[in-house]
């Protein structure tokens, strides 16, 4: 596997456990619909979450969030579109980036923008 996607694997993993942590059920990872994809699906409260999870190494070339464009949260939107058609019945949701910066050997950093729209 190549390392990006090995650092993506890790990534989504890091964040699902810190999502939970914050106290989000998470209730899907990797949802799919066609070729769109969802990195995490949860719940928090009364609200349906659809979280991109962007993860880099530590790097003076900018943020892991600087990298969803567009395009990039269209094609969220397309599959969360999909998901509520398949799992109506969640009146409130929120789009919402989390962004984690790796650092070898220390803690990650974690960033969590809310209630994202492009």
């Amino acid at each position: 596997m190549a390392s990006h996607n090995e650092l993506g694997k890790e990534g989504e993993q890091l964040a699902a456990q810190w999502l939970k942590e914050q106290g989000y059920h998470i209730l899907h990872c990797n949802w799919r619909y066609s070729h769109y994809e969802i990195d995490i699906v949860a719940t928090k409260g009364t609200y349906l979450h659809f979280v991109e999870v962007k993860a880099r190494k530590a790097s003076p070339f900018g943020h892991p969030e600087d990298s969803v464009t567009k395009k990039k949260f269209k094609h969220l939107q397309k599959a969360a579109d999909q998901y509520l058609f398949l799992n109506p019945g969640h009146p409130w949701i929120q789009y919402d980036i989390l962004s984690i910066t790796l650092h070898g050997d220390k803690e990650a950093d974690f960033f969590l923008i809310e209630d994202v729209f492009l």
